[in-house]
């Protein structure tokens, strides 16, 4: 069955995401950086707040490459430490390819979790070459839109994409309600929003009649 996956920035955001349907959260911060780790103490009181799979964005500074690696491992633990089991993660190196290094490197604090490539992918030299990369890292999702630009400019390469799985196409950015029928009848059974369940924009908190409204475009 599709699922359907909602950006939270907050307690707020994740209980109204639950009450309209949504099967999972990524939970974030600062989406004016493209969405950054959040506190622990919101990670908490989420969790506290909901009981569907919440998976945790691990980074810290906007584009693709990790402001401070280390200090991103420290707050892998921590999370970890405060009951988290899912992430969100994922690199590029200076010249544009997926940094296995230090993708790996920051998923070895995460032994035993799931967690989801995100959009570096879209934003790398060749998106299916680096599908192929991100084939022997161990995620178990990619989220994706085929193209930097979004999923309007992405989307015959996201056809071909969910036909090379796994891990996982998890298809978001820029995702508008008209992309639905095509993409599931690829294949696709994955689908994850932010702004489109925020009824005016990234200003306003999830709605969950529109959550409830994406849930039965799915079914």
């Amino acid at each position: 069955m599709p699922i359907l996956e909602v950006i939270a920035l907050d307690a707020q955001d994740a209980v109204a995401a639950q009450a309209g349907g949504a099967d999972r959260l990524e939970l974030v911060a600062d989406m004016a950086s493209d969405g950054l780790t959040p506190s622990i103490a919101t990670f908490k009181e989420v969790l506290a707040a909901v009981d569907i799979p919440v998976r945790v964005m691990l980074r810290d500074a906007k584009g693709f490459a990790p402001g401070d690696l280390k200090q991103l491992r420290r707050r892998a633990a921590e999370l970890r430490e405060a009951g988290a089991t899912e992430f969100v993660l994922g690199f590029l190196d200076a010249g544009g390819e997926i940094d296995e290094g230090v993708t790996l490197n920051l998923a070895a604090e995460l032994e035993g979790c799931a967690w989801t490539f995100h959009r570096a992918l879209d934003n790398s030299n060749d998106v299916f070459r680096s599908w192929a990369t991100v084939q022997t890292l161990g995620c178990d999702t990619v989220l994706a839109a085929g193209s930097a630009k979004g999923v309007e400019d992405g989307i015959e390469n996201l056809k071909k994409l969910v036909t090379q799985a796994p891990p996982a196409l998890l298809v978001g950015g820029g995702l508008q309600a008209r992309h639905v029928p095509e993409l599931l009848a690829a294949g696709v059974n994955g689908f994850h929003v932010g702004s489109a369940v925020r009824p005016s924009g990234w200003d306003s908190p999830v709605d969950s009649a529109s959550v409830r409204e994406w849930v039965t475009r799915l079914v």
